[in-house]
């Protein structure tokens, strides 16, 4: 009795240290800085790549921000954190979206990442 007693605890214990995960590439456009230029000259250059992330965490599926806010808040830190100046601009915005989930909470992450390039 005894060892089946230690044998249920120690998978209660192990069960209870491991957690899921899954992700997700979002392909539409995110960034809110709508402008069209035509880039069929070399009249620009690659300035730096530039990434921000945002997490928020849910206890029982309660708590945190909704997913769009989540992804609006990961473009405006990617944003913020760019420094655009003078003639700059952000190209190929995406997010992508990550979910790990334990027992009683789980954590939602969206990271932004895009390219900054810089007009002649």
């Amino acid at each position: 009795m005894k060892k089946i007693l230690i044998i249920v605890l120690a998978a209660v214990i192990a069960l209870s240290l491991t957690g899921c995960g899954a992700s997700a590439n979002l392909t539409s456009n995110v960034n809110n800085n709508v402008t069209n230029v035509t880039l069929s000259q070399k009249n620009f250059h690659i300035v730096e790549q530039v990434s921000s992330s945002v997490s928020s965490r849910y206890y029982f599926g309660i708590g945190g921000l909704s997913k769009a806010a989540l992804r609006n808040n990961a473009v405006a830190e990617l944003t913020k954190k760019a420094q655009l100046q003078g003639s700059q601009a952000l190209i190929n915005v995406s997010v992508k979206e990550s979910l790990e989930f334990y027992y009683i909470y789980w954590v939602y992450t969206c990271t932004a990442e895009a390219t900054v390039i810089e007009f002649d």
